[in-house]
């Protein structure tokens, strides 16, 4: 019923959200007398702040619709390529003028199915798309997806990647950031094993829980910590008829978005009040930056519950997969059986929630790829979200994924 009261709680909170909003404008808006009255500023601030903690959160766009090759600006037209019913293949297809087109790696971004939306991975897609033909997953929320289609397991998300692959061809880049990387790897192990001829050329993972058990994060010891049941009983609930899925089972967003908050609540809180604090003193460039974050922060999605408990049990905690013994349908992941593609692991220094060396543990795994096709790094002052987004992202990380690829190519 947490799924139902939740529901009826944001119908309710709606018009006193919306109030908020309109009465946020009446202060603030130029045109409107009541802005320029004392202290219209500080009523301003203090209705928006209360709009933004009420207000439903919906999936962002990408935005990307420029980049620059060579020094010229390239339209970028976002092109579904696959469409499967979790689950959509988006094509970040460069506009070249006639005659100028550049031929560019084909790379697969993996992006993660835990809870946020791929658009979180936004600013990693607008730097690769400078030097690579960009493609991505982007999933789809759980509550859209009718009980029709039937579930989605993690056997399901690694057959969806392997299609994916297939479909861009052997001469395809893969990267996978932060949870993908696991059923990534077993998916490149199932198609090493079977021999494969459509292996992509290299696959980069970049602060991913390959191996949990090396330098266990609070993340870690959640799901360690208590019993599979108790995750079955507490986190698990069905959609209300609102929505196209009504019935499935699914781990909500909203219960995701609220331990992302709890592992950090101070820091939420200090960014609050700085703010309005910014809205106070009329610094409109920090709040925006505030909008642009807490927009993405805040949009979550539901996950298939199969798939969500699955994870929890073979990943994190029955290691399934550096213990060798991860069968997927009857075939097991053996990573040893992997020897053509090359592989680049990437963490952060300061990662508190896929612990140092947990990633890099997919070299033991994959003892069969040659030292030269194998590389590790270790993104000095960065914290998860540093390795795929923002100033280090940029200027460190994205150039060494570059590198590795043209040296692999």
């Amino acid at each position: 019923m947490l799924y139902q009261f939740h529901e009826i709680n944001r119908t309710l909170l709606n018009p006193l959200v919306q109030w908020a909003e309109a009465t946020s404008k009446l202060f603030s808006n130029p045109v409107s007398p009541l802005a320029h009255t004392p202290f219209s500023q500080r009523i301003a601030a203090g209705y928006e702040l209360m709009y933004r903690l009420g207000k439903d959160y919906e999936k962002p766009p990408f935005g990307i619709t420029t980049t620059v090759v060579n020094g010229k600006e390239v339209p970028i037209l976002e092109q579904v390529a696959v469409n499967k019913p979790f689950c959509r293949l988006l094509h970040f297809k460069k506009d070249f003028p006639a005659g100028g087109a550049v031929e560019q790696p084909t790379v697969l971004l993996v992006a993660p199915l835990s809870g946020h939306h791929s658009t979180l991975l936004r600013e990693t897609v607008r730097e690769l798309v400078k030097q690579h033909d960009v493609y991505i997953t982007d999933w789809t929320d759980a509550r859209m997806v009718p009980v029709s289609e039937g579930p989605f397991h993690l056997h399901d998300y690694i057959y969806y990647v392997q299609d994916f692959i297939r479909t861009l061809g052997p001469e395809v880049h893969v990267i996978s950031v932060c949870q993908p990387t696991v059923p990534v790897l077993a998916a490149i192990a199932l198609m090493a094993t079977a021999k494969d001829p459509s292996l992509p050329k290299t696959m980069t993972m970049m602060g991913g829980p390959i191996d949990p058990r090396r330098s266990p994060t609070e993340v870690n010891n959640l799901a360690t910590e208590k019993p599979f049941s108790w995750f079955e009983n507490n986190v698990i609930y069905s959609v209300p008829p609102t929505y196209p899925a009504f019935g499935r089972k699914v781990y909500p967003g909203f219960l995701q978005h609220a331990g992302f908050v709890a592992m950090n609540p101070q820091r939420h809180a200090q960014s609050h009040w700085d703010f309005y604090m910014h809205l106070r003193a009329g610094d409109h460039d920090s709040a925006e930056e505030h909008r642009k974050f807490y927009d993405e922060y805040n949009a979550v999605l539901d996950m298939p519950a199969e798939y969500y408990l699955e994870t929890i049990k073979t990943v994190f905690q029955d290691h399934c997969l550096p213990r060798g013994v991860w069968e997927v349908e009857g075939k097991l992941v053996r990573p040893q059986d992997i020897e053509s593609v090359a592989l680049f692991t990437i963490e952060g220094e300061l990662d508190d929630i896929s612990g140092s060396g947990q990633t890099e543990a997919a070299h033991d795994l994959c003892s069969s790829i040659p030292a030269g096709k194998k590389q590790h790094f270790v993104a000095p002052k960065c914290g998860h979200y540093g390795i795929f987004s923002g100033r280090r992202w940029r200027e460190m990380v994205a150039p060494k994924i570059a590198d590795f690829i043209r040296a692999h190519a």
